[in-house]
């Protein structure tokens, strides 16, 4: 049976108290900090390798935020664990947009594979 939408509006009130959700959040800031350090870290590194790519392709810096959004895009797939033959398909599928707005298929190639080792798809 469904619940009533004013019961519903209740516990959603009884549960976001300023005084639980400081628990919550007090509990677990530590840990988030953490994890944002690792995962800043992780997107510095990549975004200096993804440099050093457009840098050695002679690419102009006006160009580089472009490649920059490129390897980012790619990076938070392998964050949510897309790898294999499925992550060289999708690097394919956002290689193709990116040339449709400009870039050079073969930068965006040398991003896919010197910085996130991601092999063109076999199909």
């Amino acid at each position: 049976m469904p619940i009533d939408p004013s019961k519903r509006i209740e516990n959603y009130t009884l549960k976001t108290t300023p005084s639980r959700t400081t628990g919550i959040v007090t509990k677990r800031v530590l840990s988030m900090k953490e994890n944002f350090g690792v995962t800043a870290n992780e997107l510095v590194s990549m975004e200096s390798q993804v440099r050093q790519v457009c840098n050695g392709a002679g690419v102009p810096t006006i160009s580089i935020p472009f490649y920059l959004c490129f390897g980012r895009e790619i990076w938070a797939l392998k964050r949510r664990g897309i790898a294999g033959e499925t992550l060289a398909i999708e690097a394919a599928v956002l290689i193709t947009k990116w040339v449709a707005q400009g870039l050079t298929s073969a930068v965006l190639g040398g991003v896919r594979t010197d910085v996130f080792n991601v092999s063109p798809p076999l199909t």
